[in-house]
This record gives C-alpha cells, structure tokens and sequence, in this order.
C-alpha cells in the first residue's frame, strides 16, 4: 500500500530566512580562514579555473544558474501513484515551481478535492550537475533533504536517493558528514555525529582553495606585507606533500564510505595522516564488495587495487587529474596511460590497430552503476554511474 506521511493538511512554507540570499562570500568567516575570493590577487589563472569545476561546484545557494530542472508547466511534475490507474489508492505527486523569488517542491496526496500537501523551499543545491542534483531545505536550523531530485541522464525528476518511492516524507537529516565532502564548512550545533542543526550563516558551499590548502588568512596577510622573507609562507602545498599524504588529500572524499570518525566533520587538516580521522572498516566477507569495491566515492580505494598504482611510486590523483581545471572527456586520460604504456602490447591492439591508444580508459576503467546512490521512482530503479578506478582488465569492456 501507498505510505502517507503529509503533515495534516497543513502547508508548510519556510519562514524567511537571512541565508536565503546570501551569497557565499556573505557567510561569516571561519576562524583564520580568508576565503575564494582572498586568493585571486595573487593566483587568477588557477582561481578563476577552478570556478568551473565540480568540486567548486558540489554545492551552491540555490538560485536560477544552480537549480536545475524544468519548473515549466507540463515538465515540473513528478507522478508517483495515478489514481486513475490505482483508484483503491490515492494520488501522490510532487510539483517543483518557482514563485515568490524561490524554488519550491510541494507534495500533493489524496483523492479528488480531498488533498494534502506540504511544499518547502529549495536552498541548498548539493551536485555538481555532472549527474544530478539533490535539493535541500532549512527548517529553522535543521537542515534536511527534499524528496525529489534531478538527474541529467534523461533530463528528468527522481526520488531522492535515501526516500522510499511511495512517501512523501520530507524528513531525511542532512549530518555533518555527509556535508564535510559537500561543502567547505558550516558549523553544527551540536557534537552528535548525526546532528543536523548548524549556524546557517556559517555555511560556506562548494570545496574552497583553503580546504586543500589549508587556512589561508596568514598567508594572504604575509604576502600584503610584501616582503621576501615572507611570501609563500604560512600555507600548505599539497605538491609537497608525501605520497601518502597527497593520496590521503583526496581519499577524505573519495575513499568510499565504508569507515568510522573518529574526529569531528570539517577537522582534517591536510598533510596530516587520514587514519588519525577515520577508521576503514572491512566489509562483509559474504558482499560482492570485498571482492568488487562499489564506484561511489571510491576512487581512492580502487586506485589503490591497481597494479599500475603499486608499480609507480610517484602515482598519485594528481598525475592525471589537475585539480584547478574541469574534468576532461575520459578518452583524454589515454594520453596519461601512454607515458608509461606501449599500445602495441595491449591484447587487442592486433584487431584494433592504432587506433586503440585513442581510448585506452573505457576499456581498462569502465563506467560501472553504484549500489549506493539508487532511486525508486515508480517503480523504475535509477542508478548512478561512475567510471571504475581499479585500472585493470575487464572481460567484455570495449570502446564506445
């Protein structure tokens, strides 16, 4: 049976709130850290860059640029449960419109005239876009996610991830860590790991400079004082970092989420060892993943699987991927594959030719669906997509 949770006919709209408009350079400064916009007097090219990539972008404000999906009449509903395919149960549909300078998701359940329906603000946009987005809203100083979702892969609205299809639930806490590999800061209220009450104003979205290079308001106020003894002190160059510490960098976000805190969201300091903050925790022997890591999150974990990884000991994130510029198309990567590879020794390099080395990455890294981010919409299972990276062979893997 359908499963109702709308509260009792009771439209329930956010009150005004002051994190409605800002800006991200509004929110009020963490301790000793500067922020973006500190950091483009002496770095633009890299500054201006970075701007454009995902992890700059895998959260913002909500507003028209970051709120993606259709609100069009026609285009902004999301069906669940037609009553005039199911008459023994009632409607359940959500609507995403823009009214009122905002963006808004309203679920609408019942029968006939006899409806119930909730409708909150869009306010935060988590997602770079690249596959999708989730939407969340603030009540008071909680933070939770909204129902529905867009994904790009068919230009449409999902369930969102983590929401039973058939609920209306607006319900689903946002906790710190969750947000730590979202956003740059924001300060919770409480010390419960699973708490999602912060200081609103204290939200800095996106993944900033400052996160890889650690708190910058010393340095920016070193290098203004203009004298040689002190310019490009007081900042970290994850450049120099050891290996381990370059790849621990990066595996704060991308190393899966199978591992325990062991230190509050947002403490990490980069170069430090990640083990002092989480805990890995093995997985169940019987799951398919202890033989076959999930993609999600996990790039780190399956880089670490790779042979190519063990046979280079300089091979870190960064040997490929430039972290102040977008992404580029898989195939590009190739180019990275062939500084150490010969394309005549692959397998298939009889019956393909030259042409091979033009797309070494589909083949040897493929494009795999997570069990993690999994969407029932009515009745139809969305999963996310991610490009496997264990470099390895893979039987049936082929170019596009």
């Amino acid at each position: 049976m359908l499963k109702l949770y709308i509260l009792l006919g009771i439209t329930a709209l956010l009150l005004p709130g002051p994190s409605r408009s800002q800006s991200a350079e509004s929110a009020q400064p963490r301790p000793g850290y500067a922020g973006d916009t500190a950091c483009l007097d002496c770095h633009k090219q890299q500054g201006l860059s970075y701007l454009h990539t995902s992890h700059h972008l895998t959260s913002q404000l909500a507003n028209k640029n970051s709120v993606l999906g259709s609100f069009a009449p026609g285009l902004n509903t999301l069906m669940i449960a037609d009553p005039a395919r199911t008459p023994a149960q009632p409607a359940l549909y959500f609507k995403m419109e823009a009214k009122n300078g905002g963006y808004y998701e309203t679920a609408v359940t019942g029968w006939g005239k006899d409806l119930l329906t909730q409708t909150e603000r869009i306010d935060i946009v988590t997602g770079s876009g690249v596959r999708g987005v989730t939407y969340l809203y603030w009540k008071g100083d909680r933070l939770y996610e909204l129902p529905v979702s867009y994904w790009t892969d068919g230009y449409r609205w999902i369930n969102s991830p983590g929401y039973d299809n058939g609920t209306a639930k607006f319900s689903r806490p946002i906790n710190p860590g969750c947000l730590e590999c979202h956003a740059s800061y924001i300060r919770p209220l409480s010390t419960d790991p699973l708490t999602n009450s912060y200081e609103r104003d204290s939200l800095v979205p996106g993944i900033s400079c400052e996160t890889c290079h650690g708190p910058g308001a010393e340095h920016v106020a070193r290098q203004k004082a203009a004298t040689a003894a002190t310019q490009g002190q007081a900042i970290l160059n994850p450049a120099k970092f050891s290996r381990d510490r370059q790849v621990d960098l990066c595996a704060l976000c991308h190393n899966g989420i199978q591992r325990q805190a062991l230190a509050q969201a947002f403490s990490y300091v980069p170069g430090e060892p990640l083990a002092n903050y989480f805990k890995p925790l093995p997985p169940d022997p019987s799951s398919p993943a202890a033989e076959h890591p999930d993609v999600h999150g996990n790039q780190v974990g399956l880089l670490e699987r790779s042979r190519c990884y063990h046979s280079s000991p300089n091979m870190t994130c960064s040997t490929c991927h430039d972290v102040h510029a977008p992404e580029h198309p898989a195939a590009w990567y190739s180019a990275k594959c062939l500084t150490c590879h010969q394309w005549q020794s692959c397998a298939m390099a009889k019956t393909m030719g030259h042409r091979i080395a033009a797309n070494c990455i589909d083949c040897h890294m493929p494009v795999e669906p997570t069990n993690v981010i999994v969407s029932d919409t009515a009745g139809k299972e969305v999963r996310a997509k991610m490009r496997n990276h264990w470099i390895n062979v893979y039987p049936g893997a082929q170019m596009p």
